[in-house]
């Protein structure tokens, strides 16, 4: 693997010098129970004191989310797209594509990340501050480092990965993801002759079909969903307030995840909870607002695993239920059960929208909805937004 990333590329233009790279290999020191991998080779250009470049293996691989079969599939499905479109490289920069064709879920802090995927190999690029976490994170991949001793060593790392790109041809991109400056940068760490072009629809009509494995890791998400949900009742009682009672449907959410997954990362899960004027907005930030008896409240918990997302969303009420709240808690109730039976193999969003929209109609409260019917589940996060849709098979 080292290979492969350890020879860089010629630069041109104002991303890179055309100096030669001096790799320099240091063994890492042994920590804790990690096995000692083959260490660190430095990346730098003749005359500079500090790397560009850097390639770390430290400690090891970590549990994948899903089978290598899995990985190698949607890797296959994304090269036969490439194929087909005469592409020979992708740069990839979104949270979605990074974790679903890397198994990577990346923290920015402000630093650009990336997913180079060639005909022959798969490469994340990750800023030093992460070290090997990278590397240890994608098991299909491999990881390319970036300093940040000089300025736009980033784009060193993409040019090293796509600047053998043949003259004549194309290279892909998320235009959905990349700033207008950064696709300037994009272009120059690119042979002059290649074309960029668009790959984030194509991507993202691929990442949304729904694989067995998929389908199976959200619906166990779903279960810690229902257990923070479950905490937050627990935690519900006068006087309690909205910050307590979303504490306690995470810590129970965090918990069950280490339990189900043990090893795995414990990051993003999160829980809200509104009460009264609070609960007007679905999205609205919990606060040392008090619980009151016969107050409407809102629960909510978000379970994360590896970049994938489920959620529990339910009305409560302390105590006793005010009657005209209860009245459309059971027209909200009515429409659910018919949106259920409405969903088949052949159905349109659209119809079913059609048909639940005419039941709140004539009952009044129509113009009471908010958002639409339904929610995404899988890739998304309130940070990264969501897939735009999740299909069990083509044609649904």
């Amino acid at each position: 693997m080292l290979s492969t990333v350890c020879r860089l590329l010629q630069g041109r233009g104002q991303i890179l010098s055309r100096q030669a790279a001096v790799p320099i290999h240091r063994k890492l020191s042994h920590h804790g129970h990690d096995k000692q991998q083959p260490g660190i080779v430095f990346h730098r250009l003749d005359g500079e004191e500090r790397a560009q470049l850097m390639t770390i293996e430290n400690g090891l691989k970590m549990n994948p989310t899903f089978s290598a079969n899995e990985m190698n599939t949607r890797l296959s499905s994304l090269r036969n797209y490439m194929s087909k479109n005469g592409i020979e490289g992708a740069l990839f920069t979104s949270y979605h594509n990074i974790n679903y064709y890397a198994d990577f879920m990346y923290c920015s802090w402000g630093r650009p990340y990336g997913l180079v995927v060639t005909h022959d190999d798969a490469t994340t690029i990750s800023a030093l501050v992460d070290w090997a976490q990278p590397w240890r994170r994608a098991n299909t991949c491999d990881n390319l480092i970036y300093t940040d001793w000089q300025r736009d060593n980033f784009w060193r790392a993409v040019q090293k990965l796509l600047g053998h790109v043949r003259a004549r041809g194309k290279v892909g991109f998320e235009s959905d993801h990349m700033p207008f400056d950064n696709v300037s940068k994009f272009k120059q760490a690119v042979p002059d002759s290649v074309d960029i072009v668009d790959i984030a629809k194509p991507a993202m009509e691929l990442r949304i079909v729904k694989s067995d494995e998929e389908i199976a890791l959200i619906r166990e998400i779903a279960t810690i969903a229902d257990i923070g949900g479950a905490a937050q009742v627990e935690a519900m009682s006068e006087c309690a307030t909205e910050y307590e009672i979303v504490l306690h449907g995470t810590q129970a959410m965090v918990t069950g995840i280490a339990k189900k997954w043990p090893g795995t990362e414990l990051r993003d899960s999160f829980s809200l909870f509104q009460t009264g004027i609070n609960t007007d907005g679905c999205h609205n930030p919990p606060s040392d607002r008090v619980l009151k008896k016969g107050v409407i409240s809102s629960i909510n918990t978000f379970a994360m695993v590896s970049g994938y997302y489920a959620a529990l969303e339910r009305n409560t009420f302390l105590d006793h239920v005010p009657d005209d709240n209860l009245r459309i808690w059971e027209i909200n109730c009515d429409v659910v059960r018919r949106g259920i039976e409405l969903i088949k193999p052949g159905a349109k969003c659209k119809d079913i929208t059609n048909e639940l929209n005419e039941m709140y109609r004539q009952h009044g409260l129509l113009d009471a909805r908010s958002f639409g019917y339904g929610h995404s589940f899988g890739i998304m996060c309130h940070y990264y937004g969501r897939e735009a849709g999740e299909y069990r098979q083509h044609g649904l």
